[in-house]
């Protein structure tokens, strides 16, 4: 099973804006969106003394190689404004390659698949939705079954408030 999956996620502003925006910048970056999850609001992860997040997974389809992805993902950050002050902290986007294919990659500045998806509840619940059978290529279970192990307890659920 293949597949370009990537996360999105985002903490301030008009969360919704922000999200509609990346996914309109990737496809005006010749990537097309096949499918995207729901959107889910979860409490900040690895330091949680900040706003909650936003997060959503889409598949898309495109010829760029995983480093002109990576290339693509941190021009929008940029151009949308994102600026990096601490690991983990708040940020207006978050663009990140979960999985690439059933590539395994493993650059400094680059990992895929993304190395804490097992670890993460926000990532996993929309991959899930979208791609419950695809095979980590590394850990060769299925986002369901890293769903099922995941010893993350950080709440995740489905966003519904329509922000102003």
């Amino acid at each position: 099973m293949t597949g370009i999956y990537l996360l999105l996620g985002t903490n301030i502003g008009n969360r919704n804006k922000n999200l509609e925006r990346a996914r309109e910048m990737l496809v005006s970056n010749s990537i097309t969106i096949r499918r995207e999850s729901n959107i889910y609001e979860t409490a900040a992860w690895g330091k949680e003394d900040q706003e909650p997040f936003l997060n959503q997974v889409i598949e898309v389809e495109t010829g760029k190689s995983p480093q002109r992805m990576l290339f693509i993902a941190n021009m929008i950050e940029k151009e949308m404004g994102r600026e990096r002050f601490e690991k983990w902290g708040s940020r207006l986007i978050d663009i990140d390659i979960l999985y690439f294919n059933d590539i395994v990659f493993q650059e400094e500045s680059l990992k895929i698949p993304h190395p804490e998806i097992q670890n993460r509840r926000f990532t996993l619940t929309p991959m899930v939705e979208i791609a419950p059978d695809f095979i980590h290529p590394s850990l060769q279970k299925s986002q369901s079954q890293l769903l099922e192990d995941c010893a993350d307890s950080l709440e995740v659920t489905l966003y519904e408030h329509l922000e102003v």
